[in-house]
């Protein structure tokens, strides 16, 4: 073990701030008055992936590469989101730091984000399997490879769909909890990295202010408090971090029907109903809650596009070249321009203008398949009769061995209550950082320093 103090152990509780601590969550303001409370400067666009690549490196999209959840891979023509490869961050990791300062130095990552080929020394994350008869089954990718298989086998299966979609709520997080809690018991690693992604769910269904919310904060207080509390009793100190604050959606904008009005947007007809063809395109965009990435083919066409969008209702501002420069988002991936969404609108990715016409995998939970985030995957269709029903024999069909399409997530962006990507208006919509070390209090923080602040932490500055 590496030659410091105390092991650390950094949980991440998304959608986590200021504005929500309070009387639903004593664990973890009993963390914070041990040690002590800071805000956490947001990055653009304050999405999972880029501001966790932003807290692991110390450094911004245009250094670390990852401009948003998701993006658009020139050389392959096609959008893709939510891919796991570690090498696609491309600076060195906190860890990887560590190692070089400290020989020896361990450690594990729960479910944070590019936690694939990783060069921690035990990592955990979901990752299904897809046979060629076109089912999807739950699954885990683990390193060491039995990681996974020993920690089913003593929590029980991943609950897969308590994750993300219609079901998804606070099992997730209990088993992600005590899968770190038995990995820190197993190997004490030097440093932990634990993904606890509960609050998300209900905050962008129901926005921070519904009543129901306090409960969903009572929830995750509760698992956090649990390892927390069991973790600290063994000498380890903890670090709490969010990634952004979600604030109430009035609105969903449909930045690329928009575009395709305008022709510059062009699909393919097929039997699974129009499919975006992004190669084919002058102008789409790769819509991420609040900031859409607007890729245009042709530079002489760019100022032509940002007109347009400058526009749209709902838009607040559009990046060019010197924007994407001051917000630290000039890497090759961003889009051309990119599109801010105002307070309260959010970007679908719909870009069909007959719903009729819509793509098959659009009434589905398909996150990699959709060219952009769709947060109305957290719902059942309401438009539909007998919805539970539908679900019911979709799954006899799956037992059955049959082909099925799980048809039932609603086209309606006018369901989704709350929403985040855009930097936040108040410090106390914004990322949180909760620390039982009371010597290192700072009331402000950069998403960048987070990085130097862990290394802090463990003795290795």
């Amino acid at each position: 073990m590496a030659n410091h103090s105390a092991p650390l152990v950094v949980i991440d509780v998304v959608g986590l701030t200021p504005a929500l601590l309070g009387e639903h969550t004593p664990h973890l303001n009993a963390l914070a008055a041990d040690g002590f409370r800071a805000e956490l400067g947001a990055v653009l666009p304050a999405v999972t992936c880029t501001a966790q690549a932003t807290m692991l490196t110390g450094h911004l999209p245009r250094d670390h590469g990852i401009v948003a959840n998701g993006w658009y891979f020139r050389e392959l023509a096609e959008v893709r989101f939510w891919h796991q490869a570690n090498p696609l961050v491309g600076m060195p990791k906190v860890w990887e730091i560590a190692r070089d300062r400290q020989p020896g130095f361990t450690c594990a990552n729960l479910f944070w984000w590019y936690n694939m080929y990783s060069t921690v020394d035990w990592s955990v994350t979901p990752r299904p399997v897809y046979p060629a008869d076109g089912r999807k089954i739950p699954a885990l990718y683990s390193e060491p490879i039995d990681l996974a298989r020993q920690l089913t086998a003593e929590l029980g299966d991943f609950p897969f769909f308590d994750f993300w979609g219609p079901k998804a709520g606070i099992r997730s997080s209990e088993w992600i909890a005590r899968a770190a809690r038995a990995c820190f018991d197993r190997h004490r690693p030097d440093l932990t990295f634990v993904y606890l992604p509960h609050l998300d769910y209900n905050l962008q269904r129901l926005a921070p202010h519904h009543p129901a919310i306090a409960a969903d904060l009572g929830a995750v207080d509760r698992v956090a408090g649990a390892l927390i509390d069991h973790v600290r009793g063994q000498g380890a100190e903890v670090v709490v971090v969010s990634e952004y604050g979600i604030t109430e959606a009035t609105g969903g904008l449909h930045i690329n029907r928009a575009l395709r009005e305008a022709g510059l947007l062009r699909v393919q007809e097929t039997v699974a109903g129009e499919l975006l063809d992004a190669g084919a395109s002058r102008a789409f965009a790769v819509a991420d809650h609040q900031v859409a990435h607007v890729y245009v083919r042709d530079r002489e066409e760019i100022a032509k596009v940002k007109a347009i969008l400058e526009c749209g209702d709902g838009i607040e501002r559009v990046l060019d070249a010197e924007g994407k420069c001051a917000a630290g988002l000039d890497h090759g991936r961003a889009g051309e321009l990119v599109a801010i969404a105002e307070p309260g609108h959010w970007f679908t990715y719909y870009y069909w203008l007959d719903d009729a016409r819509a793509p098959d995998f659009a009434r589905t939970v398909d996150i990699h398949r959709k060219p952009g985030y769709d947060p109305a995957e957290l719902f059942l269709d309401p438009d539909r009769p007998l919805v539970k029903g539908r679900i019911a024999w979709r799954l006899v069909q799956k037992r059955l061995g049959m082909r099925y399409l799980m048809d039932v997530i609603p086209l309606r962006a006018d369901l989704v209550k709350g929403t985040h990507g855009r930097l936040p208006d108040r410090p106390e919509d914004g990322p949180v950082l909760l620390c039982s070390n009371r010597g290192s209090a700072c009331e402000r923080l950069a998403m960048t320093g987070v990085r130097d602040f862990l290394l802090a932490q463990l003795g290795l500055e």
